[in-house]
């Protein structure tokens, strides 16, 4: 008989973009997988994609704590009529509640994964409430897989979890990265040359950066650093990726230059990114948080260079001059100087990229991130068997 595996995130884009292709691997394995997150325009395209049961429980990105608690009962609920063999939970509003009410079931084997953490830019009543509550987390949790050595050790210093219950998958990464997808060789020539006219005819340098547009993401430093640049070089800032209004929204006036700079052009989002990688000449990831960026994985297999922030998951990835090229954090002089680096020395981001290219290929080919995954299914149900 099948083993069951619920898989809980937040919000359906989780399954469509940082988990794609991982429950149908699974389920081709011999799994039933069952996934459950809140309503959202991905979500008939995830049920078309996996191949797997999707149910819909409504949970918030945000601190809604009555909301919460509903949605608590309804996933303890659910539980309790598959009575899965596993619970594995993303992001962090998911793995509070799914990870509490599959230790309230009796669930043998919860998973939670953690691929970032937003405590680590918060500060006060806030950093504190949301340490609490990643506490509660690991504590119902059964085993805590950090997608990244160094979200490990900020877990454990931080003793929110002990060494013995944190496991990173492989080298790192929640999924890892799709090598015939992200290949310039791959690409589809007619979908191109619709990107290429998208953007009009340029003959400059183009920067790309891609993710939510939101301040903890660096935007806002990212944009002053463009017009700096823009002043001596001809160049095209090219961002790709939604806004989001309430949850840590673009200030007025980054908002405005972006509207009115024909050089800084925005696309909402885009279900084939690496067709935007594929006409830019450099990858950019300001973030001042991360777990561990797929995009940097992506940009990386279609070979383009990357200037990064120095922070965890992205240094995880990232050696400086040598597989990319880093700052320190919210250093707008330290991004402007990088940037310029790698504008002015196109041979040696090159060679940098080619690097890149060599360890992504070695360490996080999706089939293989997979594979271990499953593998370590199978160990916690024979461990779980045994006891």
């Amino acid at each position: 008989m099948a083993k069951t595996i619920i898989r809980i995130t937040t919000v359906p884009m989780a399954f469509k973009v940082l988990l794609a292709a991982q429950p149908k691997f699974m389920r081709e394995h011999g799994f039933n997988v069952i996934m459950v997150s809140a309503d959202g325009i991905e979500r008939n395209d995830v049920i078309e994609a996996e191949q797997c049961e999707h149910l819909i429980v409504p949970m918030t990105r945000k601190i809604t704590p009555l909301q919460d608690l509903k949605c608590f009962f309804q996933l303890r609920k659910i539980i309790k009529k598959y009575k899965p063999d596993i619970v594995h939970s993303h992001t962090p509003k998911a793995g509070l509640l799914g990870m509490m009410a599959a230790a309230s079931a009796g669930v043998k084997v919860r998973i939670h994964t953690v691929a970032g953490l937003p405590l680590m830019i918060e500060t006060g009543f806030k950093r504190r409430l949301l340490m609490f509550t990643e506490w509660v987390t690991y504590r119902c949790a059964t085993t805590v897989w950090p997608n990244s050595n160094s979200m490990k050790d900020f877990i454990a210093g931080n003793r929110l979890a002990g060494n013995e219950k944190l496991k990173v998958i492989g080298n790192g990464s929640s999924n890892g990265v799709n090598l015939e997808r992200y290949s310039k060789e791959n690409l589809l020539p007619q979908k191109l040359q619709v990107v290429r006219e998208q953007l009009t005819d340029f003959d400059g340098s183009r920067i790309l950066c891609v993710g939510r547009m939101v301040k903890d993401k660096g935007i806002e430093e990212l944009i002053r650093v463009f017009l700096e640049l823009q002043k001596t070089n001809k160049l095209q800032l090219l961002l790709v990726g939604p806004f989001e209004p309430t949850l840590d929204p673009l200030s007025a006036d980054s908002m405005a230059i972006i509207s009115t700079n024909k050089s800084i052009i925005h696309i909402n989002w885009s279900d084939e990114v690496e067709y935007y990688m594929a006409v830019s000449d450099i990858f950019v990831h300001p973030s001042h948080r991360e777990g561990f960026p797929n995009v940097i994985l992506q940009a990386g297999a279609m070979q383009l260079p990357v200037v990064c922030s120095n922070i965890p998951g992205n240094t995880d990835i990232i050696q400086h001059d040598k597989t990319g090229l880093i700052f320190e954090v919210k250093d707008e002089t330290g991004l402007h100087t990088t940037l310029k680096f790698a504008l002015e020395n196109k041979q040696r981001a090159k060679e940098i990229a080619s690097e890149l290219y060599k360890e992504i290929k070695l360490r996080y080919d999706r089939e293989r991130i997979h594979e271990e995954i499953l593998n370590n299914y199978n160990s916690l149900l024979k461990t779980d068997e045994i006891k």
